[in-house]
């Protein structure tokens, strides 16, 4: 029987060892960090990553704590912009937009028809909470519309996001709520819908940036940005109720 030196032994050793370690790091997927309303569209554009969606600001909150996104994809400027001034990621790139619609269960079961009816109060409204975008924009939408008062004069169940908003009027627990029209698109069988009007519309714009932090995918986080970006991309973004921004 052959003897092994010690020397040869602890080579062999530290070789195993350091195989085990790397190997958890390779299979790693890379990781995108998305707002809630893009949880239907991404992951038909890019199966491959490890997807984390909830409401943008939560997102930057997370990655500013030092969470381990590649790819940071919102549906307002805010948070990339923010995190792009802190060093946090890349320059944002604006891929896509939307607008804001009313949803109601799919029996309407407050006889809405248009958001001026809110104004007699006494329904239960899911909006989201201030801080997110989609809160945010609805908050800008109303002041336009001069109807602010609706949030004093219906019950109002703050969300922390968008499918969260979408999940309470499609279950019945809210009479109304505001959402983007992509997620009334991907919920419409438990839904009606009411438009709002255009002139009211604030700028929704998605952007998305690179995450810089130790030991990120960046090559891969810049892979998907370009699939996203792409013309097959832009074909899914649309299909699934999203606006497009023209190509640069």
């Amino acid at each position: 029987m052959r003897t092994v030196s010690p020397r040869r032994l602890r080579l062999a050793l530290a070789l195993g060892a350091a195989l085990v370690l790397a190997a958890p790091a390779a299979a790693q997927a890379m990781t995108v960090y998305g707002a809630a309303s893009l949880s239907s569209a991404f992951p038909v554009i890019d199966k491959a990553p490890k997807y984390n969606f909830a409401g943008s600001n939560q997102l930057q909150l997370q990655i500013e704590r030092g969470a381990p996104a590649d790819l940071f994809a919102s549906a307002s400027p805010a948070e990339p912009q923010a995190l792009f001034r802190e060093g946090r990621c890349s320059r944002p790139v604006t891929f896509a937009t939307n607008v804001l619609v009313l949803i109601t269960p799919s029996n309407n079961p407050a006889r809405l028809r248009s958001v001026y009816g809110l104004r007699s109060g006494g329904r239960r409204l899911a909006v989201g909470t201030a801080g997110v975008p989609i809160g945010a924009y609805t908050r800008q939408l109303l002041r336009r519309m001069q109807l602010t008062s609706i949030l004093n004069r219906n019950t109002v169940s703050l969300e922390p996001n968008v499918n969260s908003i979408v999940a309470k009027v499609g279950l019945g627990s809210a009479d109304a709520g505001f959402s983007y029209f992509s997620d009334y698109l991907a919920a419409r069988s438990r839904l009606h819908v009411i438009r709002l009007p255009t002139w009211a519309q604030p700028p929704v714009r998605y952007q998305m940036c690179v995450v810089r932090r130790p030991g990120a995918d960046t090559a891969g986080a810049n892979r998907v940005m370009r699939e996203i970006l792409s013309s097959r991309g832009r074909r899914v973004l649309k299909r699934f109720g999203f606006g497009l921004t023209p190509r640069g």
